[in-house]
């Protein structure tokens, strides 16, 4: 039995070129190009417009890499037609963010301000103090990126204070009660 996600064929958009030479993925678009190396055991060709990748056997840990592998593919081919994005709110009093050229100056109630230098293929925007947008082409070097800002300061349960993901709903608990 084959792997659900990793039998359907990945559409190639206009505007992206892919190549597969052996276990040798690239794929450049208008955002930039990406590379992947294929595990041992799938096989994949680009057939009219579409990659179609095949597994050699039906070994359960075969099948686990076809998904995996056709889930990274895909995703990659959309990261350089289109990019990813992360919108971050930040809530608080006094709570902000400043762009400083490439890099993010937080204040967050700390004694002092806190800068975030951005990793390799990933860039900044902030359309104003209280919102940060990350974006790249790598969906997990995206995600990896806005979770260590959120981690700075996670929201708290009582007033929402924090960083929060734009579509994150923060549990909130009731305070103390009063006599």
């Amino acid at each position: 039995m084959a792997s659900h996600i990793g039998k359907l064929p990945i559409a190639v958009p206009d505007g992206v070129e892919v190549s597969i030479k052996g276990q040798e993925f690239s794929v450049t678009g208008p955002k930039g190009s990406d590379g992947y190396t294929i595990p041992e055991g799938i096989t994949g060709k680009v057939e009219d417009g579409q990659i179609v990748l095949t597994p050699v056997d039906d070994e359960r840990n075969t099948r686990a890499k076809h998904g995996l592998s056709r889930s990274i593919m895909a995703s990659m081919i959309e990261g350089v037609n289109k990019g990813y994005s992360k919108h971050l709110q930040i809530v608080g009093t006094g709570y902000r963010v400043a762009a400083k050229g490439k890099n993010l100056e937080f204040s967050l109630g700390y004694s002092h301000t806190i800068t975030v230098e951005p990793p390799e293929g990933i860039t900044f925007e902030t359309p104003n103090a209280n919102e940060v947008v990350v974006n790249g082409i790598d969906k997990q070097a995206v995600g990896q990126a806005a979770a260590n800002i959120r981690r700075l300061r996670p929201p708290e349960p009582y007033k929402g204070k924090g960083i929060k993901y734009a579509d994150e709903h923060i549990l909130r608990k009731a305070g103390k009660a009063g006599k």
